[in-house]
């Protein structure tokens, strides 16, 4: 059932405001509330007490009352005495952006993981809250004694062991899942597969490009990721393998999205998803080059990696959705930003081509000698190599690939040396 209400914004001459407030909306209208109307101010400082001025509240109060709205979203975070008092002189249920957006994740969230995250971050937000619950309860009885004040300490303190239990209860189990993640990484740098990871704005396309690349490259339709036009459509590290037609294969990872004033909980939380993302070896940033404020959303995804430590890996600008952006021509590739459309499917050989020149640069050409005993090398190599020549002679299999190291450095004792100094020349 969709409810409606009131977002209100306050700024201080930030940059990107007026967007910020639109994706609020977008934001709302994501967790099925219909925003009824908008309410903005200007001011050098917040309200400690209800963080927009009085005559700002009644005004507030006014419009709600008016338009009969459910609920009072604000664009920021506010703190538990902040909420607790606006509800009192609304007389109205209150919202601020941070658990707006941990609504969205709550009702998105699919993965173990991804619920188990979620949960953490909104029980660390719901932490204080219960505390300024129970101050407000013992304010509102209007009773200060010490009796009174002491019972109310201990169900205070009661409240927030059994949420710090539960909080160490759930990390625990992520605990477990993320040492599952990291044993399946590990094997993973061990077969020296590279990595490529898709970041990016939430609703860029990150999801549609893999799903275009799994079909592409993979012959499993259900190896396809959720994808929807909609705000975090995905929570979920997905991991899928990509093998080219010259047998060159790498990881391809879709990662959670990232918006604005992204709550510092929420980040936290999903460290260890975005993990995956600093372990690549290059990053394609996804950009929805449509959408008037891409360049607000690019600095946004770049400060968000920043925080979460993902930094020098090469980057690829894989500038989307060029189908629906004006005097746009596309594909066309710009050094390492490329403009394209992952929904008409445009520019995605061109993207597989600057990956490969990212990751596969290790790749040589070398002859090989295997003796006929050694079939399962020759086995290998169709399966793993992009081969070039083959021959047979007396002795063995003449072969002639174009490999990665580690496969150069496993078969180094077949390889004729004369050929390895001709191409190292």
């Amino acid at each position: 059932m969709t409810r409606t209400a009131i977002l209100v914004g306050i700024t201080m001459n930030q940059a990107n405001f007026d967007y910020s407030m639109e994706e609020l909306a977008n934001l709302a209208e994501a967790n099925l509330i219909e925003p009824v109307g908008v309410i903005t101010q200007k001011i050098d400082r917040t309200n400690k007490a209800t963080y927009v001025g009085k005559g700002k509240v009644d005004e507030i109060k006014g419009l709600a009352d008016y338009e009969d709205v459910d609920l009072v979203i604000f664009n920021d975070e506010l703190s538990p005495s902040q909420i607790r008092n606006l509800e009192e002189l609304l007389e109205i249920e209150v919202m601020d952006r941070t658990r707006l957006i941990l609504d969205i994740f709550a009702d998105r969230a699919k993965t173990r993981e991804a619920q188990l995250q979620v949960q953490v971050a909104r029980l660390k937000y719901e932490l204080p809250r219960v505390v300024g619950q129970g101050e407000g309860m013992d304010q509102q009885s209007g009773k200060g004694g010490l009796k009174n004040r002491g019972a109310g300490e201990t169900k205070l303190e009661m409240d927030r062991r059994r949420i710090k239990q539960q909080i160490s209860q759930l990390n625990k189990e992520l605990d477990g899942l993320v040492a599952e993640r990291q044993v399946q990484r590990r094997q993973r740098q061990k077969n020296e597969i590279p990595i490529v990871s898709l970041v990016g704005y939430t609703n860029a396309g990150k999801s549609t490009i893999m799903n275009a690349m799994v079909s592409a490259h993979s012959t499993s339709t259900h190896k396809q990721v959720f994808e929807k036009d909609m705000l975090f459509a995905t929570l979920e590290t997905s991991v899928r393998e990509i093998i080219l037609p010259d047998k060159k294969q790498f990881l391809l990872t879709d990662t959670v999205g990232f918006v604005s004033k992204l709550p510092h909980h929420l980040v936290k939380a999903f460290r260890s998803t975005l993990e995956e993302a600093a372990m690549a070896d290059v990053l394609i940033h996804v950009v929805d080059v449509s959408h008037e404020h891409f360049q607000a959303m690019m600095q946004t995804t770049e400060e968000t990696l920043a925080e979460m430590d993902v930094i020098d890996i090469p980057v690829i600008y894989a500038f989307n959705k060029a189908d629906m952006a004006l005097n746009t021509m596309y594909p066309r590739r710009e050094g390492d930003t490329l403009y394209m459309s992952a929904k008409e499917q445009e520019g995605l050989d061109i993207l597989v081509q600057m990956i490969t020149e990212h990751v596969f640069g290790d790749y040589e050409v070398v002859t090989l000698h295997v003796p006929f005993e050694r079939g399962d090398v020759i086995s290998y190599l169709n399966e793993h190599a992009e081969v070039l020549e083959t021959s047979y002679e007396e002795e063995g299999t003449r072969i002639k690939v174009n490999a990665k190291q580690a496969d150069r450095m496993k078969f180094n004792a077949f390889i004729e040396k004369e050929t390895q100094i001709e191409d190292e020349s």
